[in-house]
């Protein structure tokens, strides 16, 4: 007989593919997590994974069940939230993915008039360098940087914004302004660390000039406006980090304006709920008026 809990413990496996930190994010040791899929394989007569490089792939046949399990889930979910009226409630618990730049520097200002109006609805930030999954239900949503081309999400453009070179006036009075891109080659440029670029979008020197490298690098866009602030060269911020900052000034106006967008993310399953749409509402709101 088929155990319909080890659908589930299939689904998060399929998902993060490693057996550690699925068993971790379903509250069972790595042997039950084990034990649960060799049923779950015994009982349907087929192999659902292969171990590839140290992570469980999918089989053929673990395709086709994954695609029925994630049916049987989202009935199961939208069957609970109908019952227990959590569909239509403003209240419960949002997980937001997004980029520590936006949240910052956007959407924490925002958050109070959010919570004013939603007093029931906890919204956790998450910043964590690259973006959790809605598709493998790591978060709620997400607002990333480029559409997803796979999973049982529903993206939509959030907005557009743009990033532009900045100096500190500080830094300026004491050096040559530059008047050309060649000219940033004589001065130490602020940017990414390459290996740690989680998107291509986050790629900004690159599209300012060819060969343009970093001299002073962080992971974080905050550390990076600080880099910049305090005198330490040059370097590309979102235009809603830099324009608000009066120590900086923008330089090649003209020559450098790169424009990226915001996409808002969520599973399929979850955008009907109450709480999601008020999420999203405050997110398209927050946006307005961002260059």
């Amino acid at each position: 007989m088929l155990d319909w809990d080890d659908l589930r413990i299939f689904l998060v496996l399929a998902r993060m593919r490693k057996a550690a930190p699925a068993a971790q994010a379903l509250g069972i040791d790595v042997t039950t997590l084990s034990r649960r899929i060799t049923r779950l394989q015994s009982a349907l007569n087929a192999s659902l994974f292969e171990t590839i490089g140290g992570e469980r792939r999918l089989t053929e046949r673990g395709e086709t069940l994954f695609a029925h399990a994630e049916e049987v889930e989202s009935a199961t979910l939208a069957a609970i939230g109908d019952v227990s009226g959590d569909s239509s409630s403003l209240s419960g618990h949002v997980r937001l993915s997004v980029a520590e730049g936006f949240a910052t520097w956007v959407l924490a200002p925002a958050l109070p008039a959010f919570q004013q109006g939603h007093p029931e609805i906890r919204l956790d930030l998450v910043t964590a360098s690259g973006f959790l999954n809605p598709s493998k239900r790591e978060a709620d949503m997400a607002v990333m940087l480029a559409r997803p081309r796979s999973g049982r999400l529903v993206a939509s453009k959030l907005g557009n914004y743009s990033l532009r070179l900045y100096a500190a006036a500080t830094y300026l009075a004491a050096r040559h302004t530059p008047d050309r891109i060649e000219d940033l080659r004589r001065h130490p440029l602020i940017g990414y660390v390459p290996e740690f670029i989680y998107s291509p979008e986050l790629d900004y020197l690159s599209e300012v000039g060819a060969g343009l490298s970093a001299a002073a690098r962080s992971t974080s866009i905050n550390v990076q406006h600080r880099l910049i602030a305090s005198g330490t060269g040059i370097g590309v911020l979102p235009a809603f980090i830099g324009d608000r900052d009066p120590s900086l000034r923008p330089l090649l106006p003209d020559l450098v304006n790169i424009r990226r967008s915001f996409w808002l993310v969520t599973h399929s399953d979850l955008r009907r709920l109450a709480r999601i749409e008020a999420v999203a509402d405050w997110l398209k709101s927050s946006v307005i008026g961002m260059t």
